[in-house]
């Protein structure tokens, strides 16, 4: 790391716990990346916690959010001062598509184009919810609900539109 180290204050705005980052950090991130847009992927540790996070610019102002994973019990910690290192990451973190799940999209037109019209962070949600469950029952009937709601003839939860 190229000495992106500092103290901060961990703050919260809402229900996120979140802590600001030096001036001198960011513009070592942005020249790595190459980018002054969020997110800008980031990876570092926290009290000697290693992360990945997104850097999130919000109100004007740059934040690395703290979540409970990061530092446990973050937003019961609101006003302590942590140990952030902060480096860019610019490690693949592209998610793949369950193989069921992506031809399942694809036997359906109208699934596999109102599945192309959603936005990114909802088709990632799909994604990531089926790669997560363990059992091929689970993951069958999972699939099933997703391209009903993908055809239009259910919600996301498997209820019926009237």
């Amino acid at each position: 790391m190229k000495n992106n180290s500092f103290t901060a204050t961990l703050e919260i705005i809402g229900i996120n716990p979140f802590v600001f980052v030096p001036e001198k950090v960011l513009e070592q991130i942005f020249s790595d990346s190459g980018r002054t847009k969020s997110p800008i992927p980031v990876k570092g540790m926290v009290n000697g916690k290693e992360f990945k996070q997104n850097l999130m610019k919000y109100l004007g102002e740059w934040r690395l959010y703290i979540n409970l994973l990061m530092l446990a019990n973050s937003p019961k910690r609101i006003g302590e001062v942590i140990e952030v290192t902060l480096e860019y990451d610019n490690s693949d973190r592209s998610i793949s598509i369950h193989p069921q799940l992506e031809q399942a999209i694809k036997n359906s037109d109208l699934a596999a184009a109102n599945f192309e019209r959603l936005n990114p962070s909802h088709r990632l949600e799909l994604v990531r919810y089926i790669n997560n469950l363990k059992t091929e029952a689970g993951i069958h009937r999972n699939i099933e609900k997703i391209i009903r709601h993908l055809q239009g003839e259910t919600d996301f939860f498997g209820k019926r539109i009237e």
